[in-house]
């Protein structure tokens, strides 16, 4: 399989992936999906979730071969953390 290669910078998969997320995503959402994740194409807005990341993209990539996958973890601030804890957000 090949990889999909970045359209986008940094900055604006960021953008554009927290964008999506905040809007259209985030009001969808319930406790008992916090600690799973979602992986965004941020082209098209579609998005998958599952409990872990690589599920989580794996679905979406089945569906879009071409995506621009921007995962997030719900409840968190940040997808993984290295070398201490992950900070919570509030409930979706």
């Amino acid at each position: 399989m090949d990889s999909v290669k970045p359209r986008y910078s940094k900055d604006e998969f960021a953008k554009r992936g927290d964008a999506i997320y905040r809007k259209d995503i985030l009001p969808r959402l319930a406790a008992k999906d916090v600690g799973k994740f979602v992986a965004i194409d941020i082209e098209t807005g579609q998005y998958e979730i599952a409990a872990n990341e690589m599920k989580a993209g794996d679905k979406l990539r089945a569906r879009l071969p071409d995506a621009q996958i921007w995962m997030v973890r719900i409840g968190y601030a940040s997808a993984r953390s290295f070398g201490g804890r992950q900070v919570r957000q509030g409930l979706p």
